[in-house]
């Protein structure tokens, strides 16, 4: 169980702090849920307190978890479909997972690809999706400026020696 101020990442959205916990009734269900703002945007999201572990909702990566981003993409990419289509359900299903290594791996795939061939409309935003989601946690785990982990992420992908 997650306590107010707790730092949280969910799937698809990316990093957040927990607001509030309240009781809500909600389609004649009284449940707890989580209130959980985000760090990008505006948003706020109710998350039930009894589903966390079923949505993915896990805490934000520590710092010690920053040497395993900084690894992940500077690997070779791995090998996708050529098909667009294909390659959109698989990277997906790795970004609905909610795993920081699976962040990685669709944002760095695609940062790629993009630079050889220019990506469809759809996984152009699912990269910026990606990308957001991840610069959310490790601005969260490490508080440094969004501008600088995103170009950081820039470099680490497209090469560079600049460091997390």
């Amino acid at each position: 169980m997650y306590t107010i101020g707790d730092k949280i990442v969910y799937p698809m959205h990316g990093a957040g702090v927990i607001d509030s916990i309240e009781e809500k009734q909600v389609l004649g269900e009284l449940r707890k849920y989580y209130i959980v703002k985000f760090s990008f945007g505006d948003m706020k999201i109710m998350i039930p307190c009894d589903a966390t572990e079923h949505t993915g909702v896990r805490e934000v990566a520590c710092q010690a978890s920053l040497v395993m981003v900084e690894a992940a993409l500077r690997e070779n990419s791995t090998e996708m479909s050529g098909n667009w289509n294909r390659r959109y359900r698989d990277n997906m299903e790795k970004l609905k997972l909610g795993d920081l290594h699976n962040v990685c791996e669709v944002v760095r795939n695609l940062m790629r690809v993009d630079r050889i061939k220019k990506l469809s409309t759809g996984e152009k935003k699912m990269l910026s999706n990606a990308k957001q989601i991840l610069v959310s946690e490790l601005h969260m785990a490490s508080d440094r400026d969004v501008d600088e982990i995103a170009r950081r992420i820039d470099e680490l992908v497209l090469g560079g020696e600049m460091a997390l």
